[in-house]
C-alpha cells in the first residue's frame, strides 16, 4: 500500500521540481515561445492563410508581451507617469493597425526577449543574496537542563544555549561557554583560513564548524545577527537608486511625454507638408514610436550598478548603496586612521636593552612578574613578549599601579619601578647608555623603562606594527590618483616614522575625534570628492564628515552600521579594489549611454529619410537595449 502512495506521489513531486526550476525563466520562456509562434504566423502569412496567420500573431502578441505589458501599465497607473514599456505596446498595436502584422509581432519579441535578458541580469546580481541565505540553518539543538532539543531556529531567543557539532553551521550569533573548535568563517569575512575558537569569543551565523564540538550562548535575536545585517545591507544597496539612475528615472517621463507629442505631430504633418500618403505618414510615425523610446537608456545604468554591487559583495566589499559606488570612482583624496586601519592596532615589544649586570631574561622576569598585575595594553604585550622567554613568573611585594606613570613593586626587599621616563627619574632615563631611549622614540617607538636599587636597569620599546599590506595598499591609491592623508592621536615623531614606513603623502598628527572632523572638511575644501577609513567607533563623526566613509571591521556589527562602505575584513588593498570597481562602473555606464542616445539618433534620422523599414528599427531599437545590458553584465566577473 505504501508503495502505491509512493508511486503516486512521485509525477506530483517531479511535477512541482520542474515547475520551481522553470518559474525563475518563465519570462524568457514566453518570449522564446511567442517568438516560435511568430515564425509560424510569417510561413502560414507565405501560404497565403491570412486568417491563420493573424490569429497566431495575436496570439505571439499576448504570450510575449503580457509581462511587459502588465509592467508597463502597472507602473503607469502607480507614477501617473508614462513609460518605456508603454510606448512599446502603442508601437506594436498601431503596427497591426496599418497591417504589419508580422513586424509588429518581432517588436514584442525582442522587447520581450530584453525584457527577459534584464530580469536575468537581476536574479543573477541577487545570486549571492540566494547564496548566503542558503547558508542559514533553519534548525537547532536547543539544550535546555541537559536536555537535547531539535528546534526551529526563529525559536530561539538571547540566552538560549545551544549544541553546535563538527560540520554543522552556527544558527545564531553567541559566545562559547564550552568547548573549542576552528571555525570557517568565509561566508561573513571572506577569509578562506580557519579561525581557532575558545571559551567567551564571538562566534557568527553561517559560519562552519570545523572541529569540535560546542555549546554557544545566543547573545543576539536571530533577526539581529551579523549574518542577517550582511543580507539586509546588499538588498538595501541593490534596492538604492544611483544618481545616475534617478535622473535617468526622472529623464524618462518627460522623454516619453515628448516622443508622444512628436508622434502626434508626425501622423498629420508630413501627410500636408511633405505630400506622404496616410499609409506612410502612419508607418513613419510607428517607426518613430519604436526607435524613439528610450528603453537602452533606461537600461544603461541599473543592471550595471546591481552588477558591480553584487561583485563586491562577492569580494567582501559591501556597498550601501548605488551612490557611494558611484562617488567612489570619482575619489580625490582618501583620509586613513592609524591604529587598526594602517597598523595591526596591538602593540609589540621591537627592542630590549639590559644593564650589563642583568640578563635580558633576568630584566624580563621581573619587569613581566610586575606588569601581569596590569590591564594597561603596553602591560599585556609586554607580558606576552616576556612569557615563552623565561622560566616563570614571580610574586611581587606591595604591588602599586600609579595611573598614568607606571608600576612599582618589591622582589625580596628591592625595589622596581616599571613605567614612564619622568617616574622612573627623567635624567637617568635620557642617560642611559648613551642616551639610546631619545634615538628609539625619533624611530616612533613607545620608550618603557624599568629601575631597581641600582638605577636604570634597561629600556624596552613597543611599536604598533604596520601592517602588511599596507604599503601596497597605499601604493595602489596612489595609482589611482589618490592623495592619501593618515589621521593619528600619536605623537608628531610616531606619526612621522608611521606615514614613512607606509608611503603616506601626509599625515596630521595628535588628532582628537574633534579635530578629524575639521581636518576632513578642510580636506572637502581642496578635493571634491574625499573618503574616510577608520574602525567605525572611534572615528564615527569623521566618516559621517567624508564623502564616502569606509569601515575596516573584520565584520563586525558595529563597522556595518557607521560607514557608506563595509570591508568585510581589515584588507586595505580592497579599498583600491573597490575604486577600481567604481571606475569601471562609472565607464561601462557612459559607455552604455554613448550607445544608446547615437543608435536612437541615427535610426530617427534614417526614418525621417523614408529608407528605414519597421523590422530594421525594432533590431537596432532593442539590439542597442540587448547591447547594453550585455555590456553591463561584465562587471560580474571584473
Amino acid at each position: 500500500m505504501l508503495a502505491e502512495i509512493k508511486s503516486l506521489k512521485e509525477p506530483v513531486q517531479i511535477e512541482a521540481s520542474f515547475f520551481e526550476r522553470v518559474k525563475p525563466h518563465l519570462e524568457l520562456v514566453a518570449a522564446l515561445f511567442s517568438g516560435l509562434l511568430i515564425f509560424i504566423g510569417w510561413l502560414l502569412t507565405k501560404y497565403e492563410w491570412h486568417t491563420a496567420s493573424i490569429m497566431i500573431y495575436l496570439a505571439a502578441y499576448i504570450i510575449g508581451g503580457f509581462s511587459k505589458a502588465k509592467e508597463g501599465i502597472e507602473d503607469t497607473i502607480a507614477n501617473k507617469e508614462l513609460n518605456v514599456e508603454m510606448l512599446m505596446i502603442l508601437a506594436a498595436i498601431g503596427s497591426a493597425i496599418i497591417g504589419y502584422w508580422t513586424e509588429g509581432a518581432i517588436l514584442i519579441f525582442i522587447f520581450a526577449l530584453s525584457g527577459a535578458l534584464e530580469t536575468y541580469t537581476m536574479n543573477k546580481s541577487h545570486k549571492e543574496i540566494s547564496a548566503l541565505m542558503d547558508l542559514q540553518p533553519e534548525e537547532a539543538v536547543l539544550v535546555q537542563n541537559g536536555i537535547e532539543k531539535k528546534v526551529s531556529v526563529a525559536e530561539l531567543s538571547v540566552g538560549d544555549v545551544i549544541l553546535i557539532k563538527p560540520g554543522e553551521r552556527v544558527p545564531s550569533d553567541g559566545k562559547i561557554i564550552e568547548g573549542q573548535t576552528n571555525l570557517d568563517e568565509a561566508a561573513i569575512t571572506g577569509e578562506s583560513m580557519p579561525v581557532s575558537k575558545t571559551l567567551n569569543d564571538e562566534v557568527f551565523a553561517g559560519t562552519v564548524n570545523l572541529r569540535g564540538t560546542i555549546l554557544v550562548e545566543m547573545t543576539k535575536p536571530n533577526s539581529e545577527t551579523l549574518f542577517n545585517k550582511i543580507i539586509t545591507l546588499v538588498q538595501t544597496a541593490q534596492s538604492e537608486k544611483s544618481p545616475s539612475q534617478q535622473f535617468i528615472e526622472q529623464f524618462e517621463g518627460r522623454y516619453v511625454k515628448s516622443v508622444l507629442i512628436i508622434v502626434g505631430l508626425m501622423l498629420f504633418i508630413p501627410h500636408f507638408a511633405l505630400g506622404w500618403s496616410w499609409t506612410e505618414t502612419f508607418y513613419r510615425a510607428m517607426i518613430l514610436l519604436v526607435v524613439a523610446s528610450p528603453c537602452a537608456l533606461v537600461a544603461s545604468i541599473m543592471p550595471a550598478t546591481l552588477a558591480a554591487i553584487s561583485n563586491g559583495a562577492r569580494h567582501g566589499i559591501l556597498f550601501k548603496g548605488g551612490v557611494h559606488l558611484e562617488n567612489l570612482g570619482n575619489l580625490q583624496a582618501i583620509a586613513l586612521d592609524k591604529t587598526g586601519t594602517l597598523t595591526k592596532g596591538k602593540p609589540e615589544v621591537s627592542d630590549v636593552i639590559v644593564r650589563d649586570d642583568l640578563t635580558e631574561e633576568e630584566l624580563l622576569q621581573y619587569v613581566a612578574s610586575i606588569e601581569n598585575y596590569s590591564n594597561h595594553p603596553l602591560a599585556t604585550a609586554i607580558v606576552r613578549f616576556a612569557t615563552p622567554k623565561i622560566k616563570e613568573l614571580i610574586k611581587p611585594e606591595n604591588m602599586e599601579d600609579i595611573a598614568g606613570f607606571g608600576v612599582q613593586a618589591t622582589f625580596n626587599g628591592s625595589h622596581w619601578k616599571v613605567g614612564k621616563a619622568n617616574f622612573v627619574g627623567r635624567d637617568e632615563a635620557e642617560q642611559f647608555q648613551n642616551g639610546i631611549a631619545l634615538k628609539l622614540e625619533e624611530q616612533g617607538k613607545t620608550v618603557v623603562f624599568a629601575r631597581d636599587d641600582k638605577g636604570i636597569a634597561g629600556v624596552l620599546t613597543l611599536k604598533d606594527s604596520v601592517r602588511e599590506d599596507t604599503s601596497r595598499a597605499i601604493q595602489l591609491l596612489k595609482n589611482e590618483g589618490v592623495h592619501t592623508v593618515m589621521l593619528t592621536g600619536d605623537s608628531q615623531k610616531t606619526a612621522a616614522a608611521i606615514a614613512a614606513e607606509s608611503g603616506i603623502d601626509t599625515f596630521i598628527a595628535e588628532c582628537l575625534p574633534e579635530t578629524k572632523v575639521e581636518e576632513m572638511k578642510k580636506l572637502k575644501e581642496g578635493y571634491t570628492t574625499v573618503a574616510m577609513v577608520g574602525d567605525g567607533i572611534n572615528d564615527a563623526p569623521a566618516l559621517a564628515t567624508a564623502t564616502v566613509g569606509i569601515a575596516m571591521g573584520e565584520g563586525t556589527d558595529v563597522a556595518l552600521e557607521t560607514a557608506d562602505v563595509v570591508l568585510m575584513k581589515n584588507d586595505l588593498p580592497k579599498i583600491a579594489e573597490a575604486v577600481k570597481l567604481s571606475k569601471k562602473m562609472n565607464r561601462i555606464i557612459k559607455q552604455n549611454v554613448v550607445i544608446s542616445i547615437t543608435v536612437i539618433m541615427i535610426l530617427i534620422a534614417s526614418n525621417f529619410l523614408q529608407f528605414l523599414a519597421l523590422p530594421i528599427g525594432v533590431l537596432g531599437h532593442e539590439g542597442s537595449t540587448i547591447l547594453v545590458i550585455l555590456n553591463g553584465l561584465r562587471l560580474l566577473r571584473s
